[in-house]
């Protein structure tokens, strides 16, 4: 008898001898025993898993002289023919060679005809995902109804080239994969049938190798029996095959994890010498690395690994932790993916393991962020004494929280002042509370050139204490404001700051800036507790009108206020003070063409107003234009600002419809940059500010 490959002789001849396909064989048994036998089936899946050789045994079970059986004998004539391919009744076809409609037309006919010494006849198409579509569509009829006697099995690699027709009309079984373990086992039984010794990392070596196909696994098998002379071991497979090998890469990756790039090239350029190709010593890397990450996972099972998990490098194991061996695995995959469409391969392994020398250095985004964590605690934690020594290289910061506001108001000028420092008593009495272990503390102990956040104070209050009423005693001790710039406080507070801290008068020699109009504030404190509420206080509900800080007395259902002229209009807006010459001239008359007259000044007071209902952004830029020229129906001025005359231009058209409403004519307008030089008296910067500058590395661009 002719030699027979493994992969032949070995082949199933009975359901139960289906190897990693348990469900499959289940249920045509079951099919076949209940007699509920269908008139097609579509087996799928990767090659090398049964699908052919369970399309043979159940041929075989329906035609045997003994059943149909879900054993069948495999003596009888029938059951011997269909073995041997030589069933009259049992037709192989393959596929990818007949796919034409001619093919399907010659099934067509031939179906007509009964089986000649056979219960069914039986039509294996292999595949059949390679018939063309009309030759699918010629044997949709077929399928759907065909004789009694005529069963279909078609198997197929690609599932998703089959038409949903015909899909439709079979029963679907899905083949898998076989695992290693198993495959294995297959090995070992055949080393076993022929007399040949071998080695378990061996066989593992070759079920890895295979992917789960049976077939590749008996061909591979095969071969290497051939050169083993009946003694299969890694140790031939690695140097016959041209294989690196564990030892040789615990090496190369050895030099890799110490940081040698020198040692790791040199071994690198070795291997390349002997003969081992680029894209071999790429997938080899990839399935050492891929090994690594497995064990580092707790993963030691020798089916996945492909070898004893003792073989692997103890010393790489340990130089690289999870992350670093998932970005070397990672940047494998890459290689393998660049190595096509590189200029040159070589370069490109070579960089990849010069990459891989420096590996150790590597911190992941998670890492970092651990790490900011850890820092972000640490300051939250931090210890809060009164005041920090500052020959100790750190800085006493005020806290924003907790800023002591003096009782009498400072004086304004038109530089900027210092941030607010503790007075000697506030510094004593913050020792004191210090060392009787109070919670809340005014200055917080941070190190040089950090800057300082107010969420690290520990003074404020969450929502849920704000909305509580104060005691007595804490309303004392929270007396101060928050702010230290006199800002508006939450309204939760402005009651407990009232009753806590009342208003006092201002400090004797305190000088108030002037009023545009040449005037100046006067103050007269009042005894009255009537008037006595600041701007943190509800009016007073018994009185009918206020005064505003202009002086001006207003009713409280009064219309809202229109400025008449310019000079009232730039009392309401005081952030930039004009120069008699700036001042939007009220005498100036345009009379339009039907009669209807309007002041210059009353004009640019009503288009503010329109334009602050709708657009603020616009208004607050006109505010600071300069006087309005009235030539004809065009009306021009000036800004010292470059970026409001670039917005104040692109939003002409609102501006001119707005004008043309009030002056009953279609109107112009114009606006001209005019740079501003004056020379800025230089000021001190708060504290707070130097500390942020300090952390960031900047500079202050503007006051």
């Amino acid at each position: 008898m002719s030699y027979e490959v493994t992969a032949t002789r070995r082949r199933p001849q009975q359901f139960d001898n289906l190897v990693g396909q348990e469900f499959v064989a289940q249920t045509l048994k079951n099919s076949i025993k209940s007699g509920k036998i269908a008139h097609a089936y579509l087996f799928t899946g990767p090659r090398g898993c049964g699908k052919t050789s369970s399309a043979r045994i159940l041929a075989k079970a329906l035609n045997c002289q003994n059943g149909p059986t879900d054993c069948p004998c495999g003596v009888c004539l029938n059951c011997k023919e269909i073995t041997n391919g030589t069933s009259l009744d049992v037709i192989e076809i393959d596929g990818a060679s007949n796919t034409s409609v001619e093919n399907v037309r010659q099934i067509k006919d031939e179906v007509l005809f009964p089986p000649s010494n056979s219960k069914y006849k039986i039509y294996i198409i292999d595949e059949v995902h390679m018939l063309s579509i009309p030759a699918f569509n010629a044997l949709l009829k077929t399928i759907e109804e065909p004789p009694p006697y005529v069963i279909f099995i078609f198997a197929t690699t690609e599932l998703q080239k089959v038409p949903a027709t015909i899909k439709s009309r079979c029963q679907q079984f899905n083949f898998r994969l076989v695992p290693v373990e198993k495959v294995k086992n297959l090995l070992a039984d055949a080393c076993r049938e022929m007399n040949i010794q071998s080695d378990a990392e061996a066989l593992y070596w070759i079920a890895k190798e295979s992917g789960g196909s049976i077939r590749d696994s008996y061909t591979l098998f095969d071969q290497v029996a051939a050169f083993s002379d009946g003694y299969i071991t890694y140790e031939k497979i690695r140097d016959k095959l041209g294989l690196l090998g564990v030892d040789r890469l615990n090496s190369l990756f050895g030099f890799c994890a110490a940081g040698k790039t020198e040692e790791a090239l040199n071994e690198l350029d070795g291997f390349l010498e002997s003969g081992i190709s680029i894209e071999q010593l790429i997938s080899n890397s990839c399935e050492y690395i891929r090994s690594l990450l497995l064990i580092k996972n707790g993963i030691r099972r020798e089916a996945l690994l492909g070898q004893s998990p003792e073989r692997y490098s103890q010393s790489v194991l340990e130089s690289w932790n999870t992350v670093q061996t998932e970005r070397a695995l990672s940047l494998f995959l890459q290689l393998y993916r660049d190595i096509r469409y590189s200029l040159s391969p070589r370069y490109e392994l070579e960089l990849a393991f010069s990459r891989l020398c420096w590996l150790s250095q590597y911190v992941s985004p998670a890492e970092v962020k651990a790490e900011i964590d850890k820092a972000h605690a640490l300051l939250e934690n931090a210890p809060r004494p009164a005041q920090v020594n500052n020959s100790a290289g750190a800085q006493a910061v005020p806290s924003f929280g907790a800023m002591q506001t003096p009782s009498a108001p400072q004086p304004v000028t038109g530089e900027v002042q210092n941030a607010p420092a503790f007075t000697a008593s506030a510094q004593q009495a913050e020792v004191s509370r210090q060392n009787e272990g109070a919670e809340n503390a005014s200055s917080v102990q941070i190190p040089a050139g950090m800057p300082h956040f107010s969420i690290f104070d520990g003074n404020g209050r969450n929502a849920q204490e704000a909305t509580q009423a104060p005691s007595d005693e804490s309303v004392q001790q929270e007396a101060a404001p928050p702010f230290p710039d006199g800002g508006a406080v939450p309204p939760e507070q402005a009651a407990a700051f009232s009753v806590a801290k009342p208003f006092s008068p201002p400090q004797e020699n305190v000088s108030l800036p002037e009023y545009e109009n040449g005037g100046e504030y006067s103050y007269a404190p009042d005894d009255s507790s009537d008037d006595d509420w600041s701007n943190t206080d509800v009016p007073p509900e018994d009185d009918d009108s206020f005064e505003d800080e202009t002086g001006r007395s207003s009713p409280a259902s009064a219309e809202p206020y229109v400025p008449s002229d310019a000079a009232d209009f730039t009392e309401e807006a005081p952030q930039r003070a004009l120069t008699p010459e700036e001042i939007h001239e009220s005498s100036v008359t345009f009379t339009a063409s039907d009669g209807s007259s309007i002041q210059m000044g009353k004009l640019f007071g009503a288009v503010i107003a329109e334009l602050s209902v709708n657009n603020t952004m616009l208004a607050s830029a006109l505010m600071q234009t300069g006087a309005w020229n009235l030539l004809g129906n065009k009306i021009s001025t000036t800004i010292k600002t470059e970026y409001q005359k670039n917005y104040i231009g692109q939003n002409i058209p609102t501006i001119v419809a707005v004008l043309s409403k009030y002056c009953h004519e279609h109107m112009q307008f114009e606006i001209q940059y005019i740079e501003e030089k004056q020379e800025k008296s230089a000021v001190e910067l708060p504290q707070q500010v130097k500390i942020l500058c300090n952390a960031f590395k900047g500079t202050v661009v503007g006051t």
